[in-house]
């Protein structure tokens, strides 16, 4: 990990944007790691505040966004020809854009902070055919605090940053899978409960 960010920093604003566009599109980068390292950079006055702050939240529009396109243009198509080998039929592809549509859009917002959860819900919204300007004005403020709190994180935390943030991370996953146990508990108890009044 280390040696990774030691990297990416020598490449400075172009190594934070594209690690952000194609961390948060999917590829296996620990972006929050990067965010708060960066914080941690600008602290020690090696990145301007201002350009590094921009950078992140370019870089992150930009991957989110791409997701969204991804979605948007292979998702449905993708599903279509491929999706019966993973039991992914097109009516429980309607549930989820059902699903999507009432609650969903707030995913895009709170979606950044939950770990493998961001670029899943900006793909829903594109293979769901939701509007780019609905999605952009829920998927681009939830960037804005993203990266807001994590660069603000490694700045304030200084030279503890890496101690700090590993044990904050670990609750960060845990919190994770909680809430996704118990929406698939939720999710369940209502199919339960529709079936038996239906």
């Amino acid at each position: 990990m280390d040696d990774i960010l030691h990297w990416l920093s020598q490449f400075g604003y172009i190594g934070l944007f594209a690690a952000l566009v194609f961390g948060i599109a999917g590829l296996p980068i620990p972006d929050e790691t990067l965010l708060v390292f960066f914080g941690y950079l600008v602290s020690r006055g090696k990145m301007h505040p201002a350009l590094t702050w921009l950078t992140a939240l370019v870089g992150s529009m930009g991957g989110i966004s791409l997701s969204y396109t991804i979605g948007r243009v292979v998702g449905y198509r993708f599903v279509h020809r491929y999706g019966r080998y993973v039991h992914l039929t097109d009516e429980r592809l309607r549930q989820i854009q059902q699903w999507f549509d009432r609650i969903g859009h707030w995913l895009l917002t709170i979606g950044y902070f939950l770990p493998g959860i961001r670029h899943f819900t900006a793909l829903v919204a594109g293979m769901s055919e939701m509007k780019f300007r609905s999605f952009a004005l829920f998927a681009y403020p939830g960037a804005v605090l993203w990266i807001t709190s994590f660069l603000a994180l490694g700045y304030f935390l200084g030279d503890q940053w890496e101690v700090v943030f590993n044990h904050l991370h670990q609750q960060m996953t845990l919190i994770t899978i909680v809430l996704c146990i118990v929406a698939v508990a939720i999710w369940y108890w209502k199919k339960r409960r529709k079936q038996r009044s239906g």
